[in-house]
């Protein structure tokens, strides 16, 4: 199978976020198999969700991790031109939800692996696969934390997220959470006589956002677009109908901070205004949704010098999206970002490649299987 196959077969299965992933986990472990790799389908806790670890070449030396998520964002736009689930060639574009973001990379890594296996790789390349990363990269901590048993210390990681094969060693970390206002219902013809939850929420939402705008005064990072960290009211949620007083009433919002920032420390002032509403009366939670530390790779890293080499070109130093680096990065591991793609083409309709991006991330993994073969 080549590239353009292997993607194919990716995008046929709807791996959206959320849901079971393995249909997809077990057929790209087969694939790696027959290509010679060793594979570890690993289950995280939901019990229908797996990550998949395969390891090409000597398992107890240290090589380099490619990384990549199996899940997509779902495919609901009215827009899209064709079923997004069925990969479709025009011209150079290759369409099909997650052709960008990221079974790209994925195709790209799986077709390499029968080069690779040709090779007499002195070190490893291992295939780190995760699920969920679209709802806050919740898979891929279950696998960094295994990663001890399946493989010797990785010299690096590379995040094969969408970057237009230039590598990129910084990113934007993030924190998610859910405020729930719990009120008292009733008949709106005594609003006395009940505590509406949205009200509420719409008042604590004001000050939040207020406190957003806040954040684009600094502290600044101008590296980045935008260079300050920023905060979103991103869904709400609330109320049965018109003439009941709402007892409950949710909003998700997330923050994304500058390096230097906790993104967790932004979200101290809302959980305090948050609680103030006790004193109305009103219950209150918190449930913390996502969290990923941002990443910072130092421009004189060895592997920001590999990456330059096997792509011909500078590494940037930061995007505004975030990845799994960053956890790869905390975890110990250093990490950089660079696969094919543009991440402006990502969680919209019509989605697509460029068949030239595929050519010329599959050379890159197999410059690098070279870099470390014998002879």
């Amino acid at each position: 199978m080549n590239v353009i196959d292997i993607l194919a077969r990716l995008i046929a299965f709807p791996s959206v976020v959320g849901t079971p992933n393995g249909a997809i986990a077990d057929w790209i472990g087969d694939y790696c198999r027959k290509a010679g790799a060793e594979v570890t389908v690993h289950p995280g806790p939901e019990g229908d969700r797996y990550n998949l670890f395969a390891t090409m070449g000597p398992r107890e030396s240290r090589g380099y991790i490619l990384s990549g998520h199996m899940d997509v964002v779902p495919a609901g736009e009215r827009e899209w031109s064709s079923n997004p689930f069925v990969l479709r060639a025009a011209a150079d574009r290759l369409y099909g939800r997650g052709a960008t973001d990221m079974k790209g990379f994925l195709a790209c890594a799986l077709a390499a692996l029968p080069t690779l296996a040709a090779m007499n790789l002195r070190r490893p390349i291992h295939l780190a696969f995760s699920y969920d990363e679209e709802a806050g990269s919740r898979g891929v901590p279950h696998l960094i934390a295994a990663l001890p048993k399946l493989c010797n210390a990785p010299l690096g990681a590379i995040i094969g997220e969408p970057s237009r094969m230039q590598a990129v060693r910084g990113h934007k970390g993030k924190a998610a959470v859910r405020l729930e206002v719990i009120g008292r219902s009733g008949h709106s013809s005594r609003p006395d006589l009940g505590l509406n939850a949205i009200h509420a929420m719409a008042n604590l939402i004001t000050k939040v956002a207020e406190y957003g705008n806040s954040l684009t005064s600094g502290p600044f990072h101008h590296d980045f677009a935008p260079p300050y960290s920023s905060l979103q009211v991103g869904v709400i949620a609330g109320g049965q109908s018109v003439n009941i007083i709402p007892d409950r009433c949710t909003a998700d919002i997330e923050v994304r901070a500058v390096p230097g920032i906790s993104p967790s420390s932004l979200l101290e002032p809302v959980k305090a205004r948050l609680a103030a509403l006790r004193d109305q009366g009103f219950e209150v939670g918190w449930h913390e949704l996502s969290a990923y530390p941002g990443l910072a790779l130092p421009e004189d890293s060895g592997l920001a010098a590999l990456l330059k080499g096997l792509t011909g070109q500078e590494p940037l130093t930061a995007v505004s999206y975030g990845t799994e680096a960053g956890l790869y990065q905390q975890a110990g591991i250093e990490s950089i970002i660079c696969g094919p793609g543009d991440i402006a083409r990502a969680h919209r309709p019509d989605e697509y490649i460029e068949v030239g991006e595929l050519a010329a991330c599959q050379t890159m993994i197999e410059k690098l299987g070279a870099s470390l073969a014998e002879g």
